[in-house]
């Protein structure tokens, strides 16, 4: 997207002087320029864009260069992936030097003084944010001393400086037409309202999830209620509840005692109905869609309406006959040519070598999202070495807790995932992690890196996480080494606080010698 992202006005071509710089801000599409662009495609013909976020991200993702410059697309940058060695303290003076480089910022930003200052701040800005040329959903409130973004750190997926203060969600009234019953992959049976379609906070929202019976039970809703709807987080609908001063509906929701898509009778789990059985058609199509998507074995081309062919004329009955798929197989189902039926095979084929990693997640394993499987591949690097592993080997893995340890050897344990397993090896999925661990010597320690090294810091964590070790973004009374380079702050002087030792470049690469035998670099 190299190109596309150059045509933005926002981006300067040149910088005044070489930098080792990484950019982070945020390209938009301006909400006048949007509704031009849609009134341009109605006119020729063409579907309209549902809201300016995918209007922008459709934009950006044209192969040809000069359509997305038609677009209008605009840009505002906000961040540096490393600020050492910048010459900036402070978030404030971190985007007037981006500024000064060329980079568009956003003009409304402040400097706030205390929990008063951030609430003076964030009325102002819901005052007018029906008049920014963009759409927006809340304020980002930051730390402006940037060594205490150091010192602070990360949560595995969010910083620990920084917090988003949502504007109120939009809210609007609709009728519920009926509730229907979706069964997941897990076998979880979850009412889904029927809405009469209303435009929420940019988008088209027709159906809302009602979670679980007692949900119903507490909103006290029945089939025709009017009620409140908004969406959980700006993204997600949810009913609000029930508006008791209009027309009620007549119907109750009525719970089903069976299956809808199977016929099995369901268990009670807490407040979960669950379908037992395990060749559910609807508990295959959710488990191969989990299975096959980006974030898990990634096969491109296996979308929904294929999975649902594929099923309905029993091709496969889960992720596993994916792979015993041959092209004649695929030549009767609708809307698959040659070629398509060839590059399918092609991405089934590809999925094998994804990666133990990859295949953890797409085992769909209660309790392990993308960075538990991250953790465990790197401490295994191979599926049979977990499949082995007792609770409390599996409890010994950083950031897995016992409840988590116990789910997993629980779920692994089931002879229907023994044998689901073993198809796939017999199909030639790779077991092996793609970073292999190259020992346990550095097992136990936890290390943090600050300051200027000579590698980049990624690479060095990497190093470290071959060796067993745990690399953390913040200094605590657990940590056992901080790695300091050149303009280390706030980190350095923690462990000085707290008493750890501390290793220069030439101190971490003599302690790699003596535990691992490599010389690193």
């Amino acid at each position: 997207m190299t190109p596309n992202l150059l045509s933005i006005p926002d981006i300067p071509r040149r910088l005044p002087e070489p930098l080792d710089l990484e950019v982070r801000g945020e390209v938009y599409l301006p909400i006048e320029t949007f509704l031009r662009l849609n009134a341009e495609l109605e006119e020729a013909g063409e579907a309209p864009f549902k809201n300016p976020r995918n209007a922008a991200a459709g934009s950006l993702r044209q192969k040809d260069p000069r359509v997305s410059a038609r677009r209008g697309l605009r840009g505002l940058f906000y961040g540096v992936g490393r600020h050492e060695g910048l010459g900036v303290r402070t978030q404030l003076e971190l985007l007037g030097w981006l500024a000064e480089l060329g980079f568009s910022v956003e003009p409304h930003h402040r400097r706030a003084v205390g929990v008063e200052g951030v609430e003076e701040g964030y009325q102002a800005m819901l005052a007018q944010r029906r008049s920014l040329p963009f759409e927006a959903d809340g304020v980002t409130v930051k730390l402006n001393d940037l060594s205490l973004w150091d010192e602070l750190g990360y949560t595995a997926k969010t910083p620990r400086f920084a917090i988003a203060y949502k504007f109120p969600a939009e809210e609007k009234p609709t009728r519920v037409l009926r509730v229907v019953f979706q069964v997941g992959r897990t076998g979880r049976v979850t009412p889904v309202a029927e809405l009469e379609p209303i435009l929420l906070d940019g988008s088209t929202v027709s159906r809302v999830t009602l979670h679980n019976e007692s949900y119903v039970q507490e909103l006290g809703l029945r089939i025709g209620d009017t009620v409140l709807v908004h969406k959980a987080g700006g993204v997600i609908p949810e009913v609000l509840r029930v508006l008791t001063e209009a027309p009620r509906g007549e119907r109750p929701v009525e719970w089903p005692r069976h299956c809808p898509e199977c016929g099995s009778g369901l268990v009670l789990s807490g407040k979960i109905h669950l379908c037992p059985n395990p060749l559910c058609p609807a508990k295959a199509f959710e488990a191969i869609r989990h299975f096959a998507s980006r974030r898990a074995m990634d096969i491109q081309g296996l979308g929904e309406k294929l999975i649902e062919q594929l099923l309905g004329a029993g091709l496969v009955r889960d992720a596993a006959d994916l792979y015993g798929l041959k092209k004649e197989d695929l030549a009767g189902l609708e809307r698959m040519g040659e070629k398509s039926a060839q590059n399918l095979l092609e991405q089934i084929e590809t999925s094998k070598g994804r990666g133990l990693e990859r295949l953890l997640y797409a085992l769909g394993i209660p309790q392990v999202g993308e960075s538990t499987a991250r953790a465990l591949a790197r401490r295994f690097g191979h599926l049979d070495r977990i499949l082995e592993a007792s609770v409390e080997e599996l409890d010994a893995v950083p950031d897995i807790a016992e409840a988590t340890a116990q789910a997993i050897h629980q779920a692994l344990s089931q002879p229907q995932m023994r044998r689901f397993i073993e198809r796939l090896r017999a199909a030639g999925v790779s077991f092996e992690a793609k970073e292999k661990p190259q020992s346990r010597a550095l097992e136990g320690l936890t290390f943090v890196l600050t300051g200027e090294l000579s590698r980049p810091r990624e690479e060095v964590a990497r190093l470290l996480e071959a060796h067993g070790a745990k690399v953390s973004g913040s200094v605590s009374r657990k940590t056992h080494y901080v790695v300091a380079g050149p303009g280390a702050g706030s980190k350095l002087a923690r462990a000085k606080e707290l008493g750890v030792p501390v290793l220069d470049e030439e101190g971490l690469r003599a302690l790699l010698r003596e535990r691992t035998g490599v010389e690193a670099w």
